[in-house]
């Protein structure tokens, strides 16, 4: 999902992880806008993944604002 807002919410997934799915659904169940980053897709990006986890390949990790989170509910 992304819109005009989305900006606000990155969200770094994996299709093989269930913590990034399920990130996502509640998302768009809360009608909230966010930008996803699916690093099967976009190889590229995994470097800005490795710096905001400090060189751990993990996923989800969102990005609200500014602020990083790691994993979803206490899952990754």
């Amino acid at each position: 999902m992304t819109t005009e807002n989305a900006q606000d919410i990155i969200i770094y997934t994996h299709p093989d992880c269930s913590f990034s799915a399920a990130a996502k659904m509640e998302y768009r169940r809360s009608k909230t806008a966010y930008t996803e980053i699916d690093l099967a897709k976009q190889p590229d990006q995994i470097p800005a993944l490795l710096e905001l986890t400090n060189g751990e390949r993990i996923t989800p990790v969102i990005v609200h604002d500014g602020a990083v989170t790691i994993g979803y509910k206490g899952g990754y």
